[in-house]
Parts: C-alpha cells; structure tokens; sequence
C-alpha cells in the first residue's frame, strides 16, 4: 500500500522495533513494541472535520491504573468503521471482563500476544468504537497535537501527586 508521507519514519524517535509508522493530514499508524501489530486510524474530529476520531482523553480508574501498570491510560476513541489493521490482526490476543468500575459493562482487551502492547479496547457500554492506546502513535507530534486529550476522567481517584491534564474537562467519573 503506498501512502502520500507527510511525516517520514525517520523523523519518528525511536521506538519500538517497527520503522515503517507513517502519518498523513488524515490518517496515522499505531504499531505495537514489537511491530506485528499494526493499525491505522482516521485523525479527522468531529463534526467539523468528518467522522472518525471520536475523542481523547485520560482515564484515572482504578481499572486503568492496573490495566496499565501505571497511575492512568491515555486514549483515544476512534468509530470502528475507521479503524484498519495493516498487519497482525491474527495475533491479537483477547482478554476481557464485566466488572469495570465505570461501566459494569464488559471491555475486551486486545493486545499482541507477542510483546504484550494493549493496542485497544472494546466496551460494550460503547458499540462501534475502539478505544486505542495514544502511547501506541507512531508519529510522537499527533501526542501534542490532534490526539492530545482533551478530557480526563476519574479525577477523584488520580493521585495527588499527579497535577492531571491542564486545559482538560475534568470529570469524577466517566460520562
């Protein structure tokens, strides 16, 4: 598949053993650390730019603070419909449960079950959409850019010594 490259692999920093990431004004990919999984994702908000990015966000949940091994995630939510998997679809493994301290609905994981990347979730307290890993963007200025979060979830539960997202919604649960 050949792509009109505004940002070039090489200018990525290094991360991960995959080097063929690329990012358009429309679309991006997100590839896993080891690089058998990889997705491209429509980078067009709502609704002055066309469907496909839904919304980003961090969540603070005590879900997310296991599920990541960290204090929280940061997401973003892409409609199903534009979402693509390059490569690796096969290797994505699943894992899922109903007792999300949100929802109580249940989410699915899919990782690569080579190196362990969550790429994304499924929840089915949200049909049709994916809600993928930021830290799994292969071009770093989307980060600071169109996939900045632009909400933050769980406030209550962040830790104090974690200031939170400045310029973000800031909400004690989730919707």
């Amino acid at each position: 598949m050949t792509h009109n490259r505004e940002t070039h692999p090489k200018d990525f920093p290094l991360a991960g053993l995959a080097n063929d990431g690329w990012s358009t004004e429309d679309e991006a990919t997100a590839t896993c650390f080891c690089g058998a999984v990889q997705l491209a994702f429509l980078t067009r908000t709502q609704p002055t730019q066309g469907p496909g990015l839904v919304k980003t966000f961090v969540c603070n949940c005590s879900d997310c603070h296991k599920i990541t091994a960290s204090m929280f995630a940061s997401n973003f939510a892409v409609l199903d419909t534009h979402l693509k998997h390059l490569r690796g679809r096969d290797n994505l493994q699943t894992w899922g449960q109903s007792q999300t301290i949100a929802s109580r609905h249940m989410m699915t994981n899919y990782f690569c079950k080579t190196c362990g990347t969550l790429m994304y979730r499924v929840g089915s307290a949200f049909p049709g959409i994916s809600i993928c890993r930021i830290g799994t963007i292969d071009d770093f200025s989307l980060m600071e850019t169109k996939l900045r979060p632009r909400e933050e979830y769980f406030v209550n539960t962040r830790v104090n010594w974690l200031p939170g997202v400045e310029g973000t919604e800031k909400r004690d649960g989730m919707l």
